[in-house]
C-alpha cells in the first residue's frame, strides 16, 4: 500500500477528518491533504511522527506496508 493510501486508511479507521488528524499530528491540514493526494511525501521526521501516532492508536504499520491484499477493498 502506498503512503497516500495508508494515511487515508488510518484516518478513516480512526474516524477523523483531515483537519482532526492534522491537529493530532501538530501539522497543517494542507499537509495531510497533500499526503493523501500524493502531492507530497513526509520527510523522515514527519513519517516517524505519523508512525508513532499510528502505533499509539494500535495500528500495525508493518501490516499496512506489507499486507496490501487484506486491506485494499
Amino acid at each position: 500500500m502506498d503512503f497516500p493510501s495508508i494515511v487515508k486508511h488510518v484516518r478513516e479507521q480512526l474516524g477523523m477528518s483531515q483537519e482532526e488528524m492534522a491537529h493530532a499530528l501538530k501539522i497543517s491540514f494542507a499537509t495531510i491533504n497533500r499526503w493523501e493526494n500524493g502531492k507530497t511525501h513526509p520527510n523522515k521526521m514527519a513519517k516517524s511522527v505519523f508512525n508513532d501516532f499510528c502505533k499509539n492508536h494500535g495500528i500495525d504499520m508493518d501490516f499496512l506496508y506489507e499486507d496490501v491484499e487484506r486491506i485494499v477493498r
